[in-house]
Formats: structure tokens, C-alpha cells, sequence
């Protein structure tokens, strides 16, 4: 089976958009990456010999055998011919269609007037994403070139207006790792490099995030940074393999936990990577607006659209109820409009109220739980603050003031070091392993963007501010491996608490990152994260060895807490033990574990190290029995590179299955419409196959219904969007 698969990815905070059809100039010359078996030096060369019409544009050689070719389509037809083609990826070109309070916040030591002197000065920092914006001046002085893996050329730029959807989301992550002019970066002199990966809207191939890995690696890139993702919970899915390659290599890579949060196992691919630094999103310092009925002691809390004005009510104002927003809406001026989400665009909603003299618009949700959404849909700005709230206090809303004719005051909560609900969870399937494993702010951040600045939210914003972190570290202590650099920030990590107890591991890992703390310490602990698997039998004893690295100039002493008795565990580890200065030791933790006196499912906490005053806190995890992760994610259906009548299918199985059927239901009716597939004694992993046009069915948009049989004889379904469409 080929390694690296094609699975779409998005940026973690932008929508999912559509390629824009190209002129006739430009339709002459298309681009593809074809992964190849055998030395890819030598496929260059016969390419170049028997297909002279045909460009090589790069050659990949470091994390997978591939080139890059260039070519009217016909030319590239030829190549999946050649025996030494695995795979054919095509590369898709879009034509033309006629300041920040969470840097300093970071960067302070222990006395909140203190910051880190260190600047990120000679680091390399590459950032994966929608390209930069060099031209930015608090951008344009750190820039020092990249490369575009969507055109294939030298100039990384973020997709301009003419060129389809446009992107600013690698300008934004770039800002907040190293902006040096109005505003600041968490390293501010550190050396920018872009790898644009994602074109228009957000949209690439996973062959181009590894490519762009591989050419990162090559340029000598010190940390890379990706703020991106998708929905699969797996170790073994290709980015993630890709990831490990390249951290083996000497490169320090961070990646966005995702934004699938508040539920556990929603970590997604290359995030689940077992090398990288993955990161969640804490708050930083802020005054969160909430709606407040004090007379029946209510507080709405709302999350701000991406894009919108900041919410500055001050004073209690009436709500109406605005509907869907597909109409216009009467007597809104001056009160909050009430939108229910669904049919209509969410700028669309906020510019009806806009336009209707509304002071703010809130958008709750037609579902359980919470969500995020952007009004910046690269039409007009919406000048009043457009925010969303869930469905519970929609209706709560509705119910109480809405309809009782009733109006709602606004107060403010100065906040700081909580999770954000949308910071997706661990732990990852398979290997069972805690992510994230740091948290930095990701709510609420400034950053450039083309033409100014904005505020964004997501894991997408926590993961540069680690970046960054690392990028003062290596400055401060420039001899210091990979390993040294991300267990310096891991062990100096704060645990943030939710009222009186600590956040779970599965939600903030180690906490949120300290680079101050980082820079000083005298101790790392390589791997502090305790994963003790998957306990299938009565009684088990898992043994997890972590390496404590004394970096000082004098011997230090440490100890163990006495652990908690937590009933079904029991703990086995050395009460105090020596290291010598400049040294290493390697110590045994072990848990003898009786299954019967536990729960089914996830069981998590903390064991506490101690040297002299200082604390470090060590979370560790282990699943009893069976868990409610998903068996199988990812479904994907599309038409193969170059063919009129085959399709290929993929999925992902975090464990083996005796039997996946795939059945087809009319999206609006939900009545059953048919069988796509049905595959039997499946294993773990990448599970991918084809299937001829004849045998599709009716072309349309379809609910598959993905149903998992497992070997215990148990159905386990999920649901997803398919679209069925042949080539015209």
C-alpha cells in the first residue's frame, strides 16, 4: 500500500471553497506531483530524455520518492502509464474570475514586569500554510523566501482576489511568530520562510503539505509551523508519518491541535503525529462579554464571529427575533437581532441586520453545543458585532426576553488561562496517546493580515505563539537538540485549572507554554506525557520509563509525591533519587492495574515531581477495556487523476473491523437510497479501493451512513457528505 494518499486539508479556521474554472491561456499548462518507486533522480532524468515537452519542477527525495511536473494535459496523461508512477497527484491552479496582548502576556517571568530579552535572533522558522504576505511591513523585514507548492514557484504569496478566493490565514500565523514592526511577534528577529501548501479558500492536497514539509527540511529550517489539519484521529494517517520523518531529521515541527473541541478524540491528522509539539488554545488575558438577566440570574456567554467587530455593548438593549435572516427584518434599529443558524451564509445574516440599523446580531446554533464561523467573505465589511451563542441559550433567549418583549444587559469578565471550547481533545486512537501536549493563546489574537490586521481565533493562532516560544529557546541555548528544546517547554508548562481542580490532560496536555520558564530551567523531562495503553486484561502492570535531564552545574535531588490512592491503580516509584550535574537519569514508573475496579473508557490524572521548591506536574492516561473513539473516519470519494470511469474511496480504521458498509440516504428526506460499498475483514488503517463509473449509481449529493462492524460482533455508524458528479 502507497504511503502517501491524497486527503484534502483546510486550514483550521477557514471555510471549505471551491476552485474557480481557468482562462483559456492557462488551461494550456497544468501541474501535478507523481510519487514514484525508486529513485526519483534518475525517473528525472529519463523524464527529461524521452518526455522532453514535460518540466521537471522539483524533485522529492527526503520524506517521499516524487516529482513535480509541469505540462499540457495530454503530456501528463502519459505519466501514470510509467512503471515507475505510484500515484498521481493532481496540483490544482486557480485562475483569475472576470495588536495583540498575548505576546507580552507569554513572554513574562515570573514577576509580571519581566520579559525574556531574546528575540528569536538566527532562528529559521518555516511556516506551512496559505503563503505570506511579504510585503506587509511589520512582515517584510523577517522574510527571507520559501516556496509556492500550489503554482510551483518561488513566490509564497497568500492567493490574491484575482487569483480565486483569497487567503490570510499564513499571514496571520506569520505575524504572530515574528511580526517585527507596529506590532510584535513572539520572535520578533527570527528569519520568516513560507511553504504555501494551500491555495484559494484554504484548500490543498496532503502531497502538498508533505512536499512542503520535505522542501522545508531541505531549505534548513530550524522549527516549522503548521496550522492545519484534519479529521482523522490516527498516528499512521501520511502527513503524520511525514511529520516523524522529518523531526528524525532534526526539525522542531509544531501543529494546531484543531478546533473540533469541546469532545474528546477529536485531534485530527498531522496533529496525532507522535513526534511533533501539538497545541491547544487557552484565553489570554481578556474581558469576555457575556448577555446577563440578573433578576433571573442568567449569563450568556458568546463566542465572536472571525471577522467581526468587537462586541462593545455597554447598556441593556431589547432583542428581536431575526429568523434565518432571509428576510428583511423590521423595527431592528437600535436593539440585538436574534438569528438562528442554517440556510444563509453567516455575512449574509449579519449584513441583513446591519443593513436593518441593528446595534449587534448573535447567531445561536440549530444543534447541540457550541460553534465558530467567520462574516469575512471578501465582500463588504460588517460594522456591528456579529457573535454566536448555543443552541440551549438560543432558545433560552427566545423564550425569555424575545418574546416577553424584555431587554438585556451587557457586563464584562476579566479572564485569562482557560481552555477554549473549541480546542480539540485527545487522546490519539491506536496508540492512545495525550494531545495536546502544550496550550498557548489562541482566542481573540491580532495578527497581520493583507492590508492591515485582524482578530482570529483558533488552534490555528495557539500553535505559532509556540513557535515562537521555541524560537527564543534555540536562541538561548543554540547547542540544544530538538528533544532538549520541546522538553525544556513541555516541563516548564503551566497546568491551568478550572475552578479548583486542573484541566485534564486530554484537554491542555502539560498547560500553557511559559518560554521564560524554558529558557531558565535546570531540569527537562524528556516524554513527561505517561501513556499507559490500552488495558484489555484483569489484572495488567504497565511500566512507562521517562529520562530527567539535569542541565545545571550542580547536582539536584528530586522526589515523588505520594500519588492520590485512586481505586483499581496503584503507583510504583522511587521516593528520591540524585542527578549529577550535566547529566541524565532514566526512571521507572510503574501501575499495577486491576480492570475490574475501573470504568469502561478514559481514566487520567496527575503524578507530581519534586526539586526543592519546584513542582512539575505529569499527566498520564490509560483506557480500560473500550473507549467511544471512532471507528472509522475520514470517508473520501472522488474522481482518480486522469480517468473518466474510475473512482476511488478512502477510509480510516483505528482498529481492525470484520465488516464496513457504506449505504447511501436522500440528504433531504433521509430516505435510503442504496448500497455504495460494503467491505469485509478490514485491517487497521488506510483502507482505499476504486470502483468503475457503471456502478456508482445517479449522480448527486448524498448522507452516507458508514457503519463499522467490530469483532466483538458491535455496529458502530457515523455519517458524512458525499458527492457523486462525472465529468462533463
Amino acid at each position: 500500500m502507497s504511503l502517501h494518499k491524497t486527503i484534502i486539508l483546510f486550514t483550521i479556521i477557514c471555510t471549505i471553497l471551491f476552485p474557480l474554472s481557468s482562462t483559456a491561456q492557462d488551461k494550456e499548462l497544468q501541474s501535478i506531483i507523481i510519487e514514484v518507486d525508486g529513485n526519483p533522480h534518475q525517473h528525472k532524468q529519463y523524464i527529461e530524455n524521452y518526455h522532453p515537452f514535460i518540466e521537471v519542477v522539483q524533485v522529492y527525495d527526503t520524506l517521499f520518492n516524487g516529482l513535480a511536473l509541469r505540462a499540457k494535459p495530454g503530456q501528463l496523461a502519459k505519466m501514470e502509464r510509467l512503471d515507475f508512477v505510484v500515484n498521481a497527484y493532481q496540483v490544482h491552479i486557480y485562475q483569475t474570475q472576470s495588536i495583540n496582548n498575548s505576546v507580552p502576556f507569554l513572554k513574562q517571568g515570573d514577576n509580571s514586569s519581566e520579559s525574556t530579552s531574546y528575540t528569536g535572533k538566527g532562528v529559521k522558522i518555516g511556516v506551512i500554510d496559505t503563503g505570506i504576505d511579504h510585503t506587509h511591513p511589520d512582515l517584510k523585514p523577517n522574510y527571507k523566501g520559501g516556496y509556492d507548492l500550489v503554482d510551483l514557484d518561488d513566490d509564497p504569496m497568500e492567493t490574491l482576489p484575482e487569483q480565486g478566493m483569497p487567503t490570510i490565514h499564513g499571514s496571520h500565523v506569520a505575524g504572530i511568530i515574528a511580526a517585527n514592526g507596529e506590532m510584535k511577534g513572539v520572535a520578533p528577529e527570527a528569519e520568516l520562510y513560507g511553504y504555501r501548501a494551500l491555495g484559494p479558500g484554504g484548500m490543498g492536497t496532503s502531497i502538498q503539505v508533505i512536499a512542503a514539509i520535505e522542501k522545508a527540511v531541505k531549505d534548513g529550517m530550524d522549527i516549522i509551523n503548521m496550522s492545519l489539519g484534519n479529521a482523522v484521529n490516527g498516528p499512521d494517517w501520511p502527513t503524520s508519518i511525514a511529520v516523524n520523518k522529518a523531526v528524525a531529521l532534526g526539525v522542531s515541527i509544531v501543529i494546531a491541535n484543531g478546533n473540533s473541541g469541546p469532545n474528546n478524540w477529536t485531534v485530527g491528522s498531522p496533529a496525532t503525529s507522535t513526534d511533533a509539539l501539538s497545541v491547544g488554545a487557552s484565553t489570554p488575558p481578556l474581558n469576555i462579554p457575556y448577555l446577563s438577566d440578573s433578576f433571573l440570574d442568567k449569563k450568556i456567554y458568546m463566542s465572536p464571529l472571525m471577522g467581526s467587530t468587537p462586541w462593545d455593548l455597554t447598556k441593556e438593549y431589547p432583542v428581536i427575533d431575526g429568523g434565518l435572516g432571509k428576510e428583511e427584518i423590521a423595527n431592528a434599529r437600535d436593539k440585538i437581532v436574534l438569528m438562528k443558524r442554517g440556510e444563509i451564509p453567516f455575512a449574509e445574516k449579519a449584513r441583513i441586520a446591519e443593513q436593518a440599523g441593528a446595534k449587534a446580531v448573535i447567531i445561536y446554533n440549530n444543534e447541540a453545543g457550541s460553534f465558530q464561523g467567520s462574516v469575512d467573505d471578501g465582500q463588504s465589511e460588517i460594522n456591528i458585532p456579529a457573535t454566536t451563542i448555543s443552541k440551549k441559550d438560543g432558545e433560552w433567549l427566545t423564550n425569555q426576553i424575545v418574546k416577553k418583549d424584555k431587554w438585556i444587559d451587557t457586563k464584562y469578565q476579566a479572564s485569562q488561562d482557560k481552555m477554549a471550547d473549541f480546542s480539540s481533545r485527545g487522546p490519539v486512537t491506536t496508540n492512545w496517546k495525550i494531545k495536546p501536549e502544550i496550550v498557548a493563546p489562541g482566542a481573540a489574537i491580532t495578527s497581520t493580515v493583507p492590508g492591515g490586521y485582524m482578530e482570529l481565533q483558533g488552534t490555528s493562532m495557539a500553535a505559532p505563539h509556540v513557535a515562537g516560544g521555541l524560537a527564543l529557546v534555540k536562541q538561548a541555548h543554540p547547542d540544544w537538540t530538538p528533544e532538549q528544546l520541546k522538553g525544556a517547554l513541555l516541563t516548564t508548562a503551566l497546568p491551568l485549572q478550572k475552578g479548583e481542580e486542573l484541566y485534564d490532560p486530554i484537554i491542555q496536555g502539560m498547560g500553557r507554554m511559559q518560554p521564560q520558564k524554558a529558557i531558565e530551567t535546570t531540569t527537562i523531562i524528556h516524554e513527561p506525557l505517561l501513556t499507559l495503553g490500552k488495558i484489555e486484561d484483569l489484572l495488567e502492570n504497565h511500566t512507562v520509563k521517562i529520562e530527567i535531564e539535569n542541565v545545571s552545574n550542580h547536582d539536584l535531588v528530586y522526589r515523588f509525591d505520594l500519588p492520590k490512592q485512586t481505586r483499581g491503580i496503584r503507583w510504583h516509584m522511587p521516593n528520591s533519587f540524585k542527578i549529577g550535574a550535566k547529566s541524565k537519569k532514566t526512571v521507572a514508573i510503574e501501575a499495577s492495574i486491576n480492570s475490574s475496579l475501573l470504568k469502561n473508557g478514559l481514566h487520567q490524572g496527575w503524578l507530581t515531581l519534586k526539586q526543592q521548591s519546584q513542582t512539575y506536574n505529569l499527566p498520564y492516561l490509560l483506557l480500560n477495556k473500550e473507549g467511544d473513539y471512532p471507528k472509522a473516519m475520514g470517508m473520501e470519494f472522488s474522481l482518480r487523476t486522469f480517468s473518466d470511469d474510475q473512482y476511488q474511496y478512502r477510509l480510516y480504521l483505528p482498529e481492525k473491523a470484520d465488516k464496513v458498509t457504506v449505504d447511501l440516504y436522500n440528504p433531504r428526506t433521509l430516505a435510503f437510497e442504496r448500497t455504495l460499498l460494503e467491505l469485509e475483514d478490514l485491517k487497521a488503517g488506510l483502507v482505499e479501493g476504486s470502483m468503475e463509473k457503471r456502478n456508482l449509481g445517479k449522480t448527486g449529493k448524498y448522507l452516507a451512513n458508514v457503519t463499522v462492524e467490530t469483532a466483538d460482533n458491535k455496529q458502530h455508524s457515523y455519517q458524512t457528505e458525499i458527492v457523486i458528479e462525472f465529468p462533463e
